[in-house]
């Protein structure tokens, strides 16, 4: 297809594409930081309980992340899966809401890990078969910069309903708008979606490589490696600083973790777009380097501060670092798989990885704060945080430009 018409779906697609990020947004991401909060301050679990029913639905998510890639790879009824998962996730929600047993809340978590696996590589590969990998960074950025306007929506309806009606009622808005992106799917035009684009084929009728090419990939692994221990240190600091808020105060905890939601997501709609728009420009390097900086600087803030305003506060740093990283992981995936015919897999395998240090932080933190304290989790996830910046900084080099040379090396081309 040529770039014109490539353009043109594009055009045509675009606000179908904003509006499902939008509705997708808490919908992939899944209920974790209210969820800890409502089984904690409401239900009266341990931190420990509740870092391990967050716990399973990680493991759940790791567990489905690669066979997820491959099978959005080889499908053509993306639409429809989307729209399977968002169910999922709802299903979820409204189970945890009516019976809020262990086991109900585990199979439930197990049912939301799933999807989470599932909606986010679909919807970028949905985004790579229209627009093509020369617009793919500026739609990622439009992507993620929705998809956190959404998550403001949500947390602003979810923190109201569960300060104004009760704190079960978060659960039943992300069930409502989970429904509400099974449906918006389907106003994507399916014939826009070219499904051999869409995992990463850059000529017609091309062969997927063998993926035992993508292991001699140094750069690809190293990435892997740094992403792992970011969100091994990222995953745990957001529902901890929740536990923290609902000491002593657990009625106003839902609006104090809106707060920190709405004010993150807020700055990452800016970061999103302006890694949509400066990424070749610049370079993807520079601009994640300062996503892994602001990392450790935001645990040992969290483990310093007491007031709530203060730690609403320090949440404009992960809006900085996860506005980047949302939109910067798709595009330097794309940037290492290109032309290999592996992009979903390879982005499914490596969101596995970093979906295992997300889910152990989430049981490893908890059980740190029942031995020793919230301030020592904190410190703890600061230090793992600094070494992700290390390995990134020092062993991940620049991949625009990347090109796959022969089956059996994988070099930076010189430009």
């Amino acid at each position: 297809m040529s770039q014109d018409s490539r353009a043109q779906f594009a055009a045509q697609n675009r606000s179908a594409l904003d509006w499902l990020s939008f509705f997708l947004a808490d919908v992939k991401d899944g209920v974790g930081p209210f969820l800890a909060i409502y089984l904690t301050s409401t239900l009266k679990w341990d931190s420990g309980s509740a870092g391990l029913v967050l716990t399973i639905a990680g493991l759940a998510s790791v567990l489905g992340r690669g066979p997820a890639g491959a099978f959005v790879d080889a499908i053509r009824w993306k639409r429809a899966l989307i729209a399977i998962g968002a169910g999922a996730v709802a299903l979820g929600s409204v189970a945890m809401a009516i019976s809020p047993g262990f086991w109900t809340v585990a199979i439930a978590q197990v049912l939301i890990g799933l999807a989470e696996a599932v909606l986010p590589l679909t919807l970028t590969a949905i985004s790579l078969g229209i627009v093509g990998q020369r617009g793919f960074p500026r739609r990622v950025g439009r992507n993620e910069a929705w998809s956190h306007s959404g998550n403001v929506v949500t947390a602003i309806l979810a923190g109201a309903a569960g300060y104004f009606i009760a704190q079960v009622a978060m659960l039943w808005t992300v069930a409502i708008v989970s429904v509400i992106a099974a449906c918006a799917v389907y106003w994507i035009d399916g014939r826009a979606i070219d499904h051999d684009l869409a995992r990463g084929e850059d000529k017609p009728g091309q062969a997927p490589e063998a993926l035992g090419v993508l292991l001699s990939n140094r750069p690809l692994l190293w990435f892997t490696a740094a992403i792992t221990l970011f969100h091994f240190a990222n995953a745990a600091m957001l529902p901890l600083a929740g536990q923290k808020l609902s000491v002593g105060q657990p009625d106003e905890s839902p609006l104090f973790m809106s707060s920190c939601v709405v004010v993150a997501q807020l700055v990452m709609v800016p970061m999103a777009l302006l890694v949509g728009r400066k990424a070749n420009e610049w370079g993807r390097k520079p601009l994640f380097l300062v996503a892994f900086a602001v990392l450790p600087l935001r645990g040992l803030l969290f483990a310093l501060a007491d007031n709530p305003w203060a730690i609403v506060a320090i949440q404009i740093l992960d809006g900085i670092g996860a506005g980047i990283f949302g939109a910067l992981f798709y595009i330097v995936i794309a940037d290492f798989t290109r032309g290999t015919g592996r992009f979903n897999v390879t982005q499914g395998v490596a969101a596995a990885c970093w979906g295992l240090g997300a889910a152990m932080s989430n049981a490893v933190a908890g059980q740190i704060v029942n031995g020793f304290g919230f301030s020592a989790a904190f410190f703890f996830l600061a230090a793992c945080a600094l070494g992700a910046f290390a390995i990134f900084a020092l062993a991940v080099p620049e991949s625009l430009g990347y090109e796959a040379e022969g089956p059996e090396a994988q070099v930076l081309a010189v430009t």
